[in-house]
């Protein structure tokens, strides 16, 4: 199971050290680079709630090793990607294969370990495989993208699914819910309508801004759409997702916790990949340098995961959630303070992206364990899909936010460019597009041109994390406010 996060977790970090690589080779225009970009959490958001109650019907095990394989798929038709709608193509495939591991994981974990303190340590190594592949990630990725391009990025994925699927074959014990009665067509078409217009109104806010008509239209028919979803499975025997998991104060707090822990941090994956856009394009970093440099936050998040099961049986669960959610706001909004006295440089950054691996690595670990602590073992295929549904709602919402308020602070905070209408437009479209724009000028004008563009995005990331702070913040005051006292979920086995 190490092994299966591992490799998604890695996947996930490599692009952000690949993409530019992939930019300058591919040259896909603004928008294709929003699809590579978004493609993979919108397929993952719209599949993670039928393939979790697939995997409790059929197996999940066997759901487990179908994503590999579709994931070792997707990674081969990336390597013979020529064009940029083949990228687009194998990451929405990756997607689909994501949403089958992800559930798959939690449910199984849930299933072996029985007992609540083994239970709560298996979800800590969990987690700090999380963060030992999002360290790895970078490294690795950087390396073998300096010396055999991007493609070898996705080629890595290769070897490494083949491994879990043999070894998952021989070992993982099997585990299905003892479920009855015929397969709900009309509540998956739902609920991937539903979630994909809800994670695609979502990012949509942060690319057209809150004026545009899609973004509204797109979360209109996601309420409609989860509406009649939800009300559907009320009614059902066997429904879909057991929507009535939230009626459990415990599991509704550790959903909501994790939905506005990710929002606040705006998703740990969605800040490597604005400071390694910062690393490459504002401080002239390699990819293996940016990789290296990196390491700070998924580093901080593998300590507190190991810790966290020890805290938990000794101090409530709400005072150590809250705390993990306070020291991520802190780390959030160390940059902003620091940049307040002096030039920001990776000191500064790498201080805070410790202090946000350590918060990380505390809140999660909480959240999960209490999440499932609280659904009964029949239900965990449904609830890990709520609980990585959360994660990737949260994150999207959250770079719709903070995503486009840097973008709006990046285009603000530029001077005046003697540029035409074309390389103009690209320049304030994104800092990589300018990154490129200025290697074409080249000498002089175009060392001048980066210099200008890497100021506007240094001074425009920090306040967008600050803000990040603030959502953090808040749900560290709902978690002290809301979670009881006495909760304890490594003595509660179900």
């Amino acid at each position: 199971m190490s092994g299966s996060l591992l490799l998604i977790a890695m996947d996930t970090t490599i692009l952000n050290v690949a993409f530019p690589s992939l930019v300058s080779d591919l040259r896909p225009g603004s928008v294709e680079q929003l699809w590579i970009i978004d493609i993979y959490a919108l397929v993952l958001s719209g599949l993670l709630v039928t393939a979790g109650a697939l995997g409790d019907r059929t197996g999940r095990k066997r759901m487990l090793l179908l994503g590999f394989g579709i994931f070792a798929l997707a990674s081969l038709l990336a390597v013979f990607s020529t064009e940029a709608w083949h990228v687009i193509v194998a990451r929405a495939l990756l997607g689909i294969g994501g949403a089958a591991i992800m559930p798959s994981t939690l449910s199984i974990l849930r299933d072996v370990f029985t007992d609540a303190r083994e239970r709560a340590f298996a979800y800590a190594v969990w987690a700090a495989v999380l963060g030992g592949g999002m360290a790895l990630g970078p490294v690795v990725g950087g390396l073998l993208v300096q010396d055999f391009g991007w493609h070898s990025a996705f080629l890595l994925n290769l070897p490494v699914a083949a491994l879990v699927i043999a070894l998952g074959a021989r070992y993982l014990p099997e585990s299905r819910s003892p479920r009855v009665g015929r397969w709900d067509w009309w509540g998956v078409g739902q609920s991937i309508v539903g979630m994909l217009a809800l994670a695609g109104g979502i990012k949509q806010l942060g690319k057209s801004g809150f004026a545009a008509p899609l973004p509204w239209l797109l979360l209109a028919l996601a309420a409609v759409s989860l509406t009649v979803f939800v009300r559907r499975q009320l009614r059902l025997d066997n429904p879909l997702l057991q929507v009535r998991l939230f009626a459990n104060r415990a599991f509704s707090i550790a959903a909501a916790a994790i939905f506005l822990g990710m929002v606040g941090m705006v998703g740990m994956g969605a800040v490597l990949f604005l400071v390694t856009q910062w690393f490459q394009y504002g401080q002239g970093y390699t990819p293996f340098e940016a990789g290296i440099r990196l390491l700070p936050a998924p580093l901080g998040l593998i300590v507190t995961s190991m810790v966290t099961p020890s805290l938990m049986q000794r101090f409530p669960i709400r005072h150590i959630l809250g705390t993990g959610l306070l020291v991520m706001a802190a780390g959030l909004a160390l940059p902003w303070v620091v940049q307040q006295s002096a030039e920001i440089g990776y000191p500064a950054m790498a201080a805070a992206l410790a202090v946000l691996g350590l918060g990380v690595g505390l809140a999660a670990t909480v959240a999960s364990v209490t999440l499932m602590a609280a659904t009964p073992a029949h239900d965990v295929g449904g609830a890990a899909a709520i609980e990585e549904t959360c994660y990737e709602l949260g994150a999207a919402l959250g770079v719709a936010i903070l995503g486009s308020l840097a973008t709006a602070l990046y285009r603000a905070n530029l001077p005046p460019l003697a540029l035409d209408g074309p390389a103009l437009g690209a320049v304030r479209d994104s800092v990589g597009e300018a990154a490129h724009v200025a290697q074409g000028i080249g000498g002089d004008t175009g060392r001048t041109l980066l210099d200008a563009v890497s100021a506007a995005y240094t001074t425009a990331i920090t306040p967008a994390f600050l803000v990040g702070a603030a959502l953090a913040l808040g749900a560290a005051a709902m978690t002290w406010a809301w979670i009881p006292k006495d909760l304890r979920p490594t003595e509660n086995a179900h």
